[in-house]
């Protein structure tokens, strides 16, 4: 495998600088973020959701994701990139709603902003007012509030998939990128059907 002048070698996992293109070190960056923010609300669905169902559907989405951020880290890693991206003059760390990030917030976060497709931001992220009030919610209310805001959440990484599968150029990450597509589709028609019966 040929390496790029400077860039160090190559690692076990065979990642090397030829391999690999923007695209898919946004993607990577991009999901960890989306990953760990999804994490975040499945932790509050432990204590706060009423459904024996939706806890189900939470941690099936703890137990997916978190072994995903650890594999797209590794490919950062081997990239001799950071597994944040990097900060743009407006931010766009909104979402995380303090948990997780080491305090990426927005100054441009719109309260209540449920979809993050202003420029600087992931698609699908919620704000960080919108985390907040999740937070404060219980039983089935907070029900509602978390498949709602999942779906959009599944829908945003869904488009962020999309992306990597047309753009990208290595090949797992464009693997992954399929499955995400593949298993979040999934999740929104459960959590759909869910949401006709709280």
């Amino acid at each position: 495998m040929l390496t790029a002048c400077g860039s160090g070698e190559s690692t076990a996992s065979g990642t090397g600088t030829t391999d690999h293109n923007n695209a898919d070190i946004t993607f990577a960056q991009n999901m960890i973020r989306h990953h760990r923010q999804a994490i975040v609300m499945a932790d509050l669905a432990e204590t706060r959701a009423h459904n024996p169902e939706v806890k189900n559907l939470a941690q099936q989405i703890r137990r997916a994701q978190t072994p995903e951020i650890t594999t797209m880290a590794g490919w950062l890693t081997a990239w001799n990139q950071p597994t944040a991206p990097p900060t743009t003059a407006g931010g766009s760390g909104h979402g995380m709603g303090g948990h997780g990030m080491g305090g990426h917030g927005s100054a441009t976060a719109m309260p209540g902003a449920m979809t993050g497709t202003m420029p600087g931001t992931i698609a699908g992220m919620m704000s960080d007012d919108d985390m907040t009030k999740m937070s404060m919610m219980t039983g089935p209310s907070f029900d509602r509030m978390f498949l709602t805001m999942m779906i959009t959440h599944h829908q945003g990484a869904i488009t962020m998939a999309r992306a990597e599968i047309r753009d990208g150029r290595y090949a797992p990450a464009k693997k992954l990128a399929e499955s995400i597509q593949v298993s979040q589709s999934a999740e929104i028609t459960t959590m759909q059907n869910l949401l006709t019966r709280i």
